[in-house]
């Protein structure tokens, strides 16, 4: 299927440009295409986000979705019992599928997973894939330029949301002091998709580097969520103080985490017999930090689980968050 520019939103499932703002803003930006690193700058900071899990009821729809939109292979699968899958890039592993066949569906106004962002390791790498959903008819929920990067969300078969984006140059992003700049834009496709082929689809497979970038959830409360990820887990904020969403980071990211309270606010605990997200991990670089924020949480009295390579700990929601690095 041949493509133009034009209609390429039409194409993804997007009515207008328009339409596709107001999908950004309810899911929460140079021209020129620049070399990546070796890894994009989000993974190589002091502490990152680096795998996910989600409970699923139809495992099989699901891999295939994640495997045909995004490109993720298969790096690992249970044989035995057939409940469980994960799936990455280059050999990396990246998200862990667990099969809950009689689950019910997670609803929007409870605490959980708002989104899992997936970082393209150049702009180039967003251009081809944009232009292989489009010919492959993924619909699109919408697209968004934040100043310090260009992004598109989605929402997979059981209403899990999804971002692809890539960063612009962390030397361009504009800070205040401890705020970065960032906005939600319309996003010029057209500019985006004119650095690739858009006659066919050539994005075959996930770069071997993408990673996710970021987890963005809903709860209940913000300044529980702020005294959780900031004060105890040592996360800094990068967007100030906001009455319903916040923004963390690891060594001056834009943002690691996000949590927000727009559809969520006063939800309680999550429930573990729903879909969603099971778990996510923090990877820190040092194993000296991690040992460090351990004895943290033992001096508050704070409840943990210690595995041989992970630590795992519940917030406020009951959401667990894999802390890796030992």
């Amino acid at each position: 299927m041949t493509i133009t520019r034009r209609n390429a939103l039409k194409l993804a499932g997007v009515v207008s440009a328009t339409a596709a703002l107001n999908g950004a803003l309810l899911a929460e930006g140079t021209s020129a295409a620049i070399a990546a690193p070796a890894l994009p700058f989000a993974v190589t900071t002091p502490v990152h986000v680096d795998q996910a899990a989600l409970r699923v009821r139809d495992l099989k729809s699901m891999t295939a979705y994640y495997q045909g939109m995004l490109g993720l292979e298969i790096i690992e699968q249970d044989d035995v019992s057939g409940d469980r899958v994960v799936l990455g890039a280059g050999g990396s592993p990246l998200l862990h599928l667990v099969r809950s066949a009689e689950a019910a569906f997670e609803t929007p106004g409870s605490a959980g997973l708002f989104h899992i962002a997936y970082l393209m390791p150049d702009r180039g790498d967003l251009a081809r894939w944009l232009v292989h959903v489009a010919q492959r008819q993924f619909p699109i929920t919408g697209f968004a330029d934040h100043s310090v990067s260009e992004a598109v969300y989605l929402t997979d078969p059981e209403g899990n949301g999804v971002e692809v984006y890539w960063d612009r140059p962390h030397e361009m992003w504009t800070w205040e002091g401890e705020v970065v700049t960032m906005g939600t834009n319309a996003l010029d496709v057209d500019d985006i998709v004119a650095t690739t082929d858009i006659n066919r689809d050539t994005y075959t497979k996930a770069p071997a580097n993408l990673r996710i970038g970021h987890i963005h959830l809903r709860v209940g409360e913000i300044d529980k969520a702020r005294a959780f990820y900031g004060d105890l887990i040592g996360l800094s904020s990068t967007r100030g103080t906001r009455d319903d969403s916040g923004f963390f980071s690891s060594g001056h990211y834009h943002h690691h985490l996000a949590f927000n309270t727009w559809q969520s606010a006063g939800a309680g605990m999550r429930e573990e017999t729903q879909t969603g997200l099971d778990w996510f991990s923090l990877e820190f670089a040092e194993k000296s930090d991690l040992l460090a924020l351990k004895d943290k949480l033992k001096q508050a009295s704070v409840s943990f689980t210690r595995a041989v390579d992970h630590i795992d700990i519940l917030d406020p929601w009951g959401t667990n968050v894999r802390l890796t690095g030992l």
